[in-house]
């Protein structure tokens, strides 16, 4: 009995040695995947920073769809949408609205299994790539998805800055609490020593004057796009009928900061009105204000001879969105490069009002930390004075 009670037991180790085996060898299978390159490298990788005259550019983001012997896949459809960082409540970033939207959204033909894009990324943080890889022939291989994360560090300037602001604040509370600390004896029909009362008057005068700065910083902010005459600026028109095909662009004339735009550009045959595919569209958006590229893609026309995608401006100032077309190498039809372009004008959001009481939350916490260390300095010192 004793016997079968032993091989019994040993069966049933061998099975589930067995089945943990398996379990152990499928999770080393290779599957296929999404391999994401940057440029520049991820570690110099910063935010976009808003009025700097120092230069700037978008960072170029590589998706290579690979199969599950780690090659390219050939003829994919790549869907991608990018993510910012999800809101902070307790450390918001420069673009507050922007936290937690879509940056990007676009479907694109990849013949050789990669995307490349050139993109700004307006805040810090960790942005989600989500990633759809399916067959533009069917069932030349599965579909799959694909999440990507991308954490963006914050500038290191900021925090020299915030150093030195913070510093500031907490030398005038200190000063402030020494005072205060140290007060003389009050004269008949005082209320409190004539030192004293300077000091809140200033200290009362700073918080007007902050609480000034910050909303009329926030309202700019709000009409930053109004605020521009963009009508001088000169751009190609948004439909262009040359050599025999017709180039348009479609899609929105007004943005607002935190949404999606719908963009789009559509060729044509100008004698038989067919669309017409693979021809060679190159996409650049461009914040007027400071000449910047904010996006640029360089990819075909589908079957349907169109290329569409949505996209955010984070900057709440007048964008140019161009779009040329140029012929394929190889391709019957050669043509000279065809240009076309549209205005956006984009509503700038003002931040929502606790993010502003949030930062004058911090400048006070400061000031009162500095203040709270100077009364205890003195309140240590008068006894030491009163013993001697």
């Amino acid at each position: 009995m004793k016997k079968y009670q032993l091989l019994g037991a040993l069966s049933a180790v061998c099975i589930a040695l067995s089945i943990l085996y398996s379990f152990v060898g499928q999770t080393k299978t290779p599957t296929p995947r999404v391999q994401l390159s940057t440029n520049p490298s991820l570690e110099r990788i910063y935010p976009f920073e808003a009025g700097t005259e120092k230069e700037q550019s978008p960072v170029t983001l590589t998706l290579q769809a690979v199969n599950a012997a780690g090659k390219p896949l050939e003829n994919a459809l790549i869907g991608l949408q990018i993510l910012t960082p999800p809101p902070n409540p307790w450390l918001t970033t420069d673009f507050p609205i922007v936290e937690g939207t879509k940056l990007l959204q676009m479907n694109a033909a990849a013949p050789d299994g990669k995307l490349e894009i050139q993109q700004m990324l307006p805040i810090r943080g960790n942005y989600q790539l989500r990633v759809n890889v399916s067959p533009l022939v069917a069932n030349t291989f599965a579909p799959y998805e694909q999440v990507l994360n991308l954490n963006v560090r914050e500038n290191p300037v900021k925090y020299k800055y915030f150093a030195v602001v913070a510093a500031i604040l907490l030398s005038v509370g200190l000063l402030g609490g020494w005072v205060i600390g140290g007060q003389e004896k009050l004269r008949s029909g005082e209320i409190a020593p004539h030192s004293v009362r300077l000091l809140l008057s200033a200290l009362t005068v700073v918080a007007i004057v902050t609480l000034l700065f910050i909303n009329i910083s926030a309202e700019i902010a709000e009409a930053h796009g109004s605020g521009h005459n963009s009508s001088t600026e000169a751009i190609a028109p948004s439909v262009q009928k040359s050599q025999g095909l017709e180039v348009r662009f479609e899609g929105s004339k007004n943005a607002t900061v935190g949404k999606l735009a719908n963009l789009a550009v559509q060729v044509k045959d100008t004698a038989t009105g067919q669309p017409l595919k693979d021809v060679g569209l190159q996409v650049r958006a461009i914040a007027l204000e400071d000449n910047l590229t904010v996006f640029a893609y360089k990819g075909i026309s589908n079957s349907q001879g169109k290329l569409a995608w949505q996209e955010q401006f984070f900057d709440g100032s007048p964008h140019k969105v161009e779009v040329e077309a140029t012929p394929l190498p190889g391709s019957k039809r050669q043509f000279t490069p065809v240009k076309v372009a549209q205005l956006v004008e984009v509503e700038g959001i003002a931040p929502p009002m606790f993010v502003r009481l949030l930062g004058l939350f911090y400048l006070t916490a400061f000031v009162g930390i500095g203040m709270a260390s100077g009364l205890l300095i003195q309140s240590k010192l008068k006894p030491q004075v009163r013993a001697n």
